[in-house]
């Protein structure tokens, strides 16, 4: 086995990949072999590193640079001045990295968008090469499962997760304990472990992303959750949309298989345990249990009336648990290092950590993975680095269509399950779109009952009209057409579709309409009374306007606009024919002297 003195580590997640991080692995091996280092240098192809604004993202150990918007056309430069001369590139180092006052590259834990978090369920992503299982095994791999095999019952298994109070990571909350211990007592001669990877909101990637860096942490944790029920077949119901993910996992697993740390007499214990595939076409309504299970069983993905419980009566009518990617991620961190240890971190009644996808209007946009109770703030400010271009921060959006909108006033917010529930938002699965003063809340709410509404499977009364009926009022409210009536009629609509509708989804389809109406009110009562778009947002309610102090003449924008809306002589401000205006903002983009205005 050969003995590297640097490791080149690549990310190979989707947001790496899609701009150009897959040819960088063939580009480095290939420089490395023409300078003679492929005996001296390995390349690892990773998974995210969580700083996702920054990629393609490359680190060079064990000096631990940092290398952000890597190009093909730069490796040469690496190659040569960092790995044969010992020369960092400082050019393409990330600047928070590099000390001011010697030059020397600072860890990773001292720059703002790492410090402040604390990597569990992403603890191997951008360490490890997430197709080589012994790269796992070297990082404590697989040493929670021989643990519980060897040296536990199920019993005991069940009450190390119970005391690690570790509640689910897909929205609910729910005590992950608890649920495998109603499955472990329902009596059934087959039983089943099921993993949602459907990740169905809007600007997440939580899931995907530990699939795609570390997905031999979901294999073992389901065959622990198997072992801890009397369960011996598990399945992961992924997105067709995550063609990364589902390939690592099916390397995983085939890995796993040929180790015989899955299939027959794993570790010569007689416990068997096996995993399938498979794969969703993008329904957001199957991130919802039942409806997820009806799906595996072939038929198209509703939910269920509960009572019974998938814990009762699931999977083909068996007894079943499902959790989230992220929930199985840390069950063998608890297993290894014990339930006193995970309490440590988080509040009272919200133990861990929590991982999002942090995006919007945000500079430090990507993947983070913070304790529970890490303020709002601290997000946006410290990990996030602001709100770009001066904007001011409005809201922040917590768990997409299911979520609420948290205001800049409620900033200092800590993020665990109950606060935000407190304040009309909830965790979700973990997407966290941030928002500035360009954000028009009421289109915001719009936007998401337009996802809901294409997304409801239409079984219940409730969220298959009722939702349609609350689109219907916002899109009046967005052209003008609303009235003071209609805000009330919203606000009844809301609690009658999530008091009556049959699953998670229609239940909470409301809550963006209802915290935006609750903390934005006044923007709502602009839309209807004003008859005006304070954010500039809804084009109805929109005016593009020249600024004769500002306006040089120089024509530019009549001849941008698509619809001759703009008229005027050269040297002489021009004028905006509202009447033609289309309000695209083609003018905007191309004034180079801010004299175009939306009132």
């Amino acid at each position: 086995m050969s003995l590297y003195r640097s490791h080149v580590l690549i990310c190979g997640g989707t947001g790496c990949t899609s701009s150009g991080g897959a040819k960088l692995i063939d580009e480095f091996e290939a420089q490395l072999k023409a300078n003679g280092l492929e005996n001296e240098v390995k390349v690892v192809k990773t998974g995210c590193f969580g700083l996702c604004a920054l990629g393609p993202v490359v680190v060079v150990y064990p000096e631990g640079a940092f290398y952000s918007r890597v190009e093909k056309e730069d490796v040469a430069e690496i190659v040569t001045e960092h790995l044969l001369k010992g020369r960092i590139v400082k050019r393409l180092v990330y600047d928070e990295t590099i000390a001011e006052n010697d030059d020397t590259i600072k860890s990773l834990n001292e720059v703002d968008f790492y410090k402040k978090q604390m990597r569990v369920a992403l603890r191997n992503c951008g360490v490890i090469n997430p197709e080589n299982i012994e790269e796992y095994i070297a990082f404590d791999g697989y040493k929670a499962l021989a643990t519980v095999l060897t040296e536990m019952t199920p019993q005991d298994v069940i009450q190390v997760i119970k005391d690690s109070n570790l509640r689910g990571r897909g929205g609910g909350g729910f005590p992950t304990g608890l649920k495998w211990d109603f499955a472990s007592k329902s009596v059934n001669e087959q039983k089943y472990v099921c993993c949602n990877a459907d990740e169905g909101d809007p600007g997440a990637f939580m899931d995907r992303s530990i699939l795609e860096g570390d997905p031999h942490s979901v294999l073992e944790a389901m065959a622990i959750a198997g072992y801890a029920i009397g369960a011996n077949q598990g399945y992961i119901y992924i997105r067709a949309e995550y063609p990364i993910a589902v390939e690592r996992l099916e390397i995983a697993i085939k890995q796993a298989k040929e180790y015989g740390l899955l299939g027959d007499d794993i570790f010569g214990t007689g416990f068997s345990f096996d995993i399938g595939l498979r794969l969703g076409a993008g329904a957001f309504v199957c991130g919802e249990e039942t409806a997820l299970m009806t799906s595996i069983e072939g038929h198209r993905g509703e939910p269920r009336p509960r009572p019974p419980f998938p814990a009762v009566k699931g999977l083909w009518g068996k007894p079943t648990i499902l959790n989230n990617v992220e929930t199985y991620a840390n069950i063998p961190v608890i297993i290894n290092k014990g339930a006193e240890w995970f309490n440590t971190i988080g509040t009272e009644k919200s133990k861990g950590t929590k991982v999002f996808a942090l995006g919007g209007k945000i500079n430090n946009t990507g993947l983070v993975e913070i304790p529970m109770g890490t303020t709002l703030r601290e997000i946006v400010e410290e990990i996030g680095g602001g709100v770009p271009n001066g904007k001011k921060f409005k809201a922040a959006q917590t768990g997409g269509p299911s979520g609420g909108c948290i205001p800049a006033s409620l900033i200092d917010t800590p993020i665990d399950y109950d606060s935000l529930i407190s304040i009309g938002s909830m965790m979700g699965s973990g997407g966290l779109i941030v928002m500035d003063e360009d954000n028009c809340m009421v289109d915001i709410a719009k936007f998401f009952l337009e996802f809901t509404v294409d997304e409801s499977c239409g079984k219940c009364t409730p969220c298959r009209i009722g939702t349609k009926r609350l689109l219907e009022i916002l899109d009046r409210i967005t052209k003008g057409n609303g009235t003071l009536e209609d805000l009330d009629r919203l606000e009844l609509l809301c609690y009658s579709i999530k008091n009556a509708s049959l699953c998670g989804l229609g239940q909470t389809a409301p809550n963006p309409v209802l915290s935006t109406l609750r903390y934005f009110r006044d923007e709502y009562v602009a839309h209807v009374v004003d008859k005006k778009c304070p954010a500039g947002v809804c084009k109805e309610l929109t005016n593009y306007v020249i600024l004769e102090d500002k306006c040089k003449g120089c024509s530019a924008c009549a001849r941008k606009c698509p619809v001759g809306a703009i008229s005027g002589e050269i040297k002489s401000p021009f004028t905006i024919d509202i009447n033609k205006c289309i309000k695209c903002g083609a003018c905007v983009e191309t004034c180079k002297f801010n004299a175009i205005v939306k009132k």
